[in-house]
């Protein structure tokens, strides 16, 4: 196939486009930056998704469209917005108008796991519930796990599965879910086929650094490159699911083949968790760097912040199911290769702003 890959440059845009060559397919890139990995085909060059000219002329002969493009991370404060809705949602919106008149009609679109705000909890009394946010006083007083709606009991965390209702909340959360919808009621006009990779913590070898918008592994990763302890927020309890970027590039290829044939089927878009299946907390993710780097240890300092959400561990079960998708690369193996793949600071690069983020 000739397969259109927005933000082909990109930590895993360029992996899914190395991916996609492998798989037999031809690949036209689109992305801001000019560097990256070359596509096997297609208009070359610097190019923004918003631009509807710019992406209607590399839709020109392709089959499918990857959607990789994103600005992402939790962003910094309110003046963030207008970014985060310029790229995400508005560019979303003018790929997805260029592919119905170009008559292009399979799309994998990068969604997130943030979609779901909080994961899925159980209290002994009240059964499955939904917390609300956790109020700031609480995470003040070191009471980090959310409590019963109902009762305020503590609850068990458990698996969310891709039919859990979706509660975004932060702004990048909200694009994420905005980028869905308009894919969906892109595919009901056009009768196209849409599968939304909810990606959990992604993680390996080009994850930017030196950047508050990277990913709570590469914010540990630019410490331990300076000598520094990675700064755990909370008691270093919560828990995610970290999968490689290896096995989500492949997850892509997979998708979509499964797109181009026209499951799950036409006008309509299907959602998978793309996860290793084996949940670790994040103190575990900071000790398995820490050790791959051979120190500093990691300290837990108790800091938080709102937006944040707890536990959100996934159920996989669908894209293995459905896709045929399996993890391939072990959590160890891949936190020391990500350790090794650690980048030089570009000259001049400043450390983060702002405090590390855990919830990435």
């Amino acid at each position: 196939m000739d397969v259109l890959l927005t933000g082909s440059a990109g930590f895993i845009g360029s992996h899914v486009a190395e991916a996609l060559t492998a798989a037999g397919h031809r690949v036209r890139g689109l992305d801001l930056r000019p560097d990256g990995p070359a596509p096997s085909g297609g208009p070359g060059g610097a190019a923004d998704v918003r631009d509807a000219a710019e992406v209607a002329r590399r839709l020109r002969g392709a089959d499918a469209v990857c959607h990789q493009a994103a600005k992402v991370g939790l962003g910094v404060d309110v003046a963030d917005l207008p970014d985060y809705a310029s790229v995400n949602v508005h560019g979303t919106a003018v790929l997805l108008a260029e592919m119905a008149r170009a008559g292009v009609g399979a799309l994998v679109l990068a969604s997130s796991m943030v979609v779901y705000g909080e994961g899925a909890y159980t209290c002994g009394t009240h059964g499955p519930v939904r917390p609300a946010p956790r109020p700031a006083e609480a995470l003040r007083a070191g009471r980090y796990e959310p409590g019963c709606p109902e009762c305020g009991h503590p609850l068990a965390p458990g698996e969310v599965g891709e039919d859990a209702l979706l509660d975004p909340r932060n702004v990048y959360a909200d694009t994420k879910l905005a980028q869905e919808h308009l894919a969906a009621s892109w595919a009901r006009a056009t009768g196209g086929s849409v599968a939304a990779l909810r990606y959990h913590n992604v993680y390996g070898p080009r994850m930017p650094r030196d950047t508050p918008y990277a990913g709570v592994a590469a914010i540990f990763r630019s410490r331990l490159m300076n000598g520094e302890a990675p700064l755990v927020f909370e008691d270093g309890g919560q828990r995610r699911d970290f999968v490689h970027v290896r096995d989500v590039a492949r997850a892509n290829v997979l998708a979509l083949e499964r797109v181009a044939a026209g499951t799950p089927g036409r006008g309509a878009l299907r959602a998978y968790n793309i996860a290793s299946g084996e949940p670790r907390t994040i103190g575990e993710m900071a000790d398995a760097l820490a050790g791959a780097f051979g120190g500093p240890a990691p300290r837990v300092t108790g800091g938080h912040r709102l937006g944040d959400v707890r536990h959100i561990v996934a159920r996989p079960d669908r894209a293995r199911r459905e896709l045929g998708f399996r993890p391939s690369v072990p959590f160890g193996e891949g936190m020391a290769e990500f350790a090794r793949d650690a980048p030089e600071p570009a000259a001049g690069a400043a450390a983060p702003a702002r405090q590390p983020v855990t919830s990435l």
